[in-house]
């Protein structure tokens, strides 16, 4: 992604401010002490949200002198009002919401007929549908984790070691639920990784 990024602004002749602050979304789920999951993620708000609005409040000030594009596409329309609420006063923009409706491949075709060269993670062996952290966002499922399983086990591995470290601290957590029987349950990665090898 960051690649991406920074070959864009090359194209548009705009410079790239990157906002963080430093930590990684593990690390962030040790200062709150809470594991992220898909319907939780402490990191979007306080790792993108707020150090971004923190940041335009400084740089730019005045939110008439800015507007925000932000990048959903028109299957995630129903998303745009809560968005739109949550940074104003900002302006905020979906261009690939409006038409022509182009697909996601369709987007990829034509970022690489601009001479860009799109994020790995969009394209086999991973073929994803977004490009958040590496494939391993706490927002993903059972079944993106499963492929990211077969398609990068030493990533993983790595998430897998950060989950039991938190367990460790915090109980009985994890990113995934296990929802088979009607009952829902903590399904550790280890746990899934078991399973998937059975």
């Amino acid at each position: 992604m960051y690649r991406f990024s920074h070959q864009a602004a090359e194209q548009l002749g705009l410079p790239v401010h990157r906002v963080c602050d430093g930590r990684t979304p593990f690390e962030l789920f040790r200062d709150v002490r809470f594991l992220g999951n898909n319907r939780i993620a402490p990191c979007s708000r306080l790792l993108k949200q707020i150090p971004a609005r923190r940041w335009l409040e400084n740089a730019i000030g005045d939110p008439a002198n800015a507007v925000l594009y932000v990048g959903i596409d028109h299957a995630e329309e129903h998303r745009t009002a809560s968005i739109t609420r949550g940074w104003t006063p900002w302006r905020v923009q979906y261009p690939m919401c409006d038409k022509p409706h182009l697909t996601k491949e369709e987007m990829l075709d034509w970022a690489i007929s601009l001479g860009l060269r799109p994020p790995a993670l969009y394209y086999p062996p991973y073929s994803l549908p977004h490009a958040n952290c590496g494939g391993f966002c706490v927002r993903a499922g059972i079944r993106q984790w499963r492929h990211m399983l077969t398609v990068d086990p030493h990533g993983f591995a790595r998430v897998e070691a950060e989950e039991e470290e938190l367990r460790a601290e915090l109980g009985d957590v994890a990113i995934l639920r296990d929802r088979r029987g009607g009952y829902s349950r903590p399904l550790p990665l280890a746990q899934l990784r078991q399973r998937e090898a059975a």
